[in-house]
């Protein structure tokens, strides 16, 4: 066995980038912590069934599984949000509402998300509200995870793509599909396949401003001119009751100057199983992948005692710091100057090095070589 090489999807961080790692998490607890949210450490091996009933069963089944002495599935956590969802759901079962929770936690996938999210292992960056719905929610979440952007380096370079996925689990649910042909539906929309999409909407029995609406999710990205022609080109009352909580929100976003940071995108259909509304995700510029998502999930509590409103988002910690290593690197930023101090005799080193660190100075014992 060669055990001078790591398996694939892990990493060392070291130095500086294990530095920026640690000021990362510690800025955006400080920002959970000003919006009033308390930290909450979950087990990092919990049963299996936990995770299936959360993420659903195609996402749990990326993660690393193992058996217990009593024959029971286990896993190393791949998802957090599942285990805030039991946790408020049982042992925070009679404590007052809304519960305001975050974490800072790793997670674990045996398989890889895709080629350009290789890591198997990632600590997530993220926060739950449960017990409460309505825009105000909503509107909050977004808007904590804009601020520890911004308060981390990344104010010019973060979209924030929002959507609901009430627009299209309205508009396909009058179809009747299988599952089969609902996930493919799905996934063409997501992955903005218009030829194919096309193909399969006319294999169909629909009608054709049907297909139209349908059709029209793939070209609606964009800012408020986006929601007026959803408005347009919808005609189911579910899509549409969907799409005007979604303008309820941009008015806002709008009149609190933010509209350069957040952008519509109702083409995105790639959702957990368990959202039930808005749904986002985050990208920063230079990151070819996603950096973070969060959504609606009103029906996760139901699993493990009686149902809740809850919201919550995640911030993939390994990424954010590779894009801001870069943005670091590029800007010469070093950190403070190191002042050496030449070894001699062994009071007098220690007593200027004590002396130095009283004033927060960077020091190194040795020589200038």
């Amino acid at each position: 066995m060669l055990l001078s090489k790591l398996p694939s999807g892990m990493r060392y961080y070291l130095g500086a980038e294990a530095r920026l790692r640690r000021s990362v998490e510690d800025t955006a607890m400080s920002v959970f912590e000003g919006w009033s949210y308390e930290e909450v450490l979950t087990p990092s091996v919990d049963y299996y069934a936990l995770f299936e009933q959360g993420m659903g069963v195609m996402e749990a089944q990326s993660s690393f599984r193992l058996t217990d002495s009593d024959g029971r599935m286990l896993s190393l956590r791949p998802d957090v949000t599942s285990s805030v969802a039991r946790v408020a759901a049982t042992l925070l079962a009679e404590s007052k509402r809304p519960l305001r929770l975050c974490y800072a936690a790793h997670v674990f996938r045996q398989q890889q998300q895709s080629h350009a999210e290789w890591r198997r292992e990632n600590t997530q960056l993220g926060c739950e509200l449960i017990g409460v719905g309505g825009s105000a929610t909503d509107l909050e979440v977004l808007l904590l995870a804009a601020e520890i952007l911004q308060r981390i380096g990344l104010g010019d370079s973060f979209c924030v793509t929002i959507n609901d996925v009430g627009i299209f689990n309205g508009l396909v649910d009058e179809l009747n599909l299988d599952d089969i042909s609902r996930e493919n539906l799905r996934r063409l929309i997501d992955t903005r396949d218009n030829t194919e999409l096309a193909k399969s909407l006319e294999a169909l029995p629909i009608t054709a401003s049907t297909r139209q609406s349908i059709a029209a999710l793939t070209q609606l990205t964009g800012k408020r001119d986006v929601l007026e022609k959803a408005q347009s080109v919808l005609t189911n009352k579910v899509s549409l009751a969907a799409v005007n909580k979604l303008v309820e929100l941009w008015n806002v976003i709008e009149s609190l100057g933010l509209e350069t940071a957040f952008e519509i995108d109702l083409a995105d259909v790639s959702s957990l199983d368990y959202y039930t509304g808005l749904s986002f995700k985050v990208f920063v510029r230079g990151v070819g992948y996603r950096v973070g998502r969060g959504g609606r999930y009103d029906g996760l509590t139901a699993n493990f005692g009686k149902a809740e409103p809850a919201i919550g988002f995640v911030l993939n910690l390994d990424s954010l710091v590779e894009v801001l290593g870069r943005t670091n690197a590029s800007n010469g930023s070093n950190g403070r100057d190191v002042q050496t101090i030449a070894a001699s005799e062994l009071t007098n080193t220690f007593s200027d090095a004590l002396s130095r660190r009283r004033n927060n100075k960077k020091i190194r014992i040795g020589s200038n070589e």
